[in-house]
């Protein structure tokens, strides 16, 4: 199956790769061949949204524009993007770092989330929301944000595979059948 992914970045490009691999063959024990081809956004780099929202919406829009470029070239095309999300618990907001990837294919559009990742109280303390998306440490080699916050326990690549698998996972519920007989 071929695989058109809005980026160049490698973690993320072998995390879709991982995530397609993950799906067909542990859930659907089927061995396919999966080839991720990049795509390039031709666009500014924008800094790190602020919502799920506002990601899984970028995800979206690069998913849109490089599927009506490319037409019925690929089965899927897909983004994957992070993002930090606000959450407001007992007076006080806490921040979570989390990947979402938006997979498009002939049955549909889904998107799948990896897990999350608080960002510490002490990242963040006397910080602007604007200034959230800039205190997170960490490098494009070095697994991204996600290796930085956990000590490398996670990794970008790992978040963006998570995140397909979850999107695929949605994409074909109740389209193809998982292992015989499981049902839950």
């Amino acid at each position: 199956m071929a695989t058109a992914v809005v980026d160049s970045n490698p973690d993320k490009l072998l995390g879709v790769r991982d995530g397609m691999l993950r799906y067909f063959r542990e859930a659907l024990k089927r061995e396919v061949p999966v080839a991720v081809v990049p795509q390039s956004a031709d666009e500014p780099p924008v800094g790190l949204p602020i919502s799920d929202g506002e990601v899984i919406a970028l995800a979206r829009q690069r998913v849109a524009r490089i599927a009506e470029l490319l037409g019925d070239e690929y089965h899927f095309y897909t983004a994957s993007e992070g993002g930090v999300q606000a959450v407001d618990l007992d007076g006080r907001t806490r921040w979570f770092l989390r990947a979402w990837t938006v997979v498009r294919s002939p049955v549909g559009e889904a998107c799948g989330g990896s897990g999350s990742v608080e960002l510490p109280e002490r990242l963040v303390a006397g910080l602007a929301d604007a200034e959230i998306p800039f205190a997170i440490p960490g490098t494009r080699r070095g697994g991204g944000m996600m290796s930085s916050l956990t000590g490398g326990l996670e990794n970008r690549r790992r978040a963006t595979a998570l995140a397909t698998t979850n999107a695929l996972a949605t994409l074909f519920y109740g389209i193809l059948e998982t292992r015989a007989g499981h049902h839950g």
